[in-house]
């Protein structure tokens, strides 16, 4: 009994700075001295054009991303400009339709009598349907513009770039 009364107490770690230190033990890399090899004059001909061919493909891909991002910056604004036409167009078919719905009713609050009232009907129907069909053709055809003024870049540059390639 006296053995397990006469052990030591330990005493518990109270902060950070009591805890005994830690080292990371040190490993020397032992030194390999390389064997000398001569690369044969084959493969450093081959690696030598490979490395040429490299740079010469990597400057061709990147004057070729070069000009498809002029390309396709020069179609986005021409698109955005084409659209804004195209916006204003319709702003203005808008107009001159509400201009004309406004002076239909106008004229029509000062009829007289039925027969009036049918053939101002009928006039206004007349003007109002050509004025539609004129529009539908303006906004059509400038429609068509834009498309081809955005698209028409953006062709060739493919045509070229596959011609290239081929």
């Amino acid at each position: 009994m006296s053995d397990v009364t006469n052990k030591p107490k330990v005493k518990p770690v109270t902060s950070a700075a009591e805890l005994p230190k830690f080292e990371i033990p040190r490993f020397e890399i032992p030194k390999f001295e390389m064997p000398k090899m001569e690369v044969p004059a084959a493969f450093r001909e081959l690696a030598e054009k490979s490395v040429t061919q490299y740079k010469d493909n990597w400057e061709k891909m990147k004057a070729a991303t070069e000009e498809a991002t002029d390309v396709i910056e020069n179609s986005y604004a021409t698109a955005t400009k084409g659209f804004a036409d195209y916006g204003l167009k319709m702003i203005e078919s808008a107009r001159v339709n509400t201009n004309a719905a406004f002076d239909y009713a106008g004229k029509l609050m000062t009829v007289k009598s039925v027969s009036d009232a049918v053939e101002l009907s009928t006039t206004h129907l007349r003007s109002q349907y050509e004025a539609f069909n004129e529009q539908a053709k303006e906004l059509t055809a400038l429609a068509q513009k834009v498309t081809a003024e955005t698209t028409a870049p953006l062709k060739d540059t493919m045509s070229n770039a596959f011609k290239k390639v081929a």
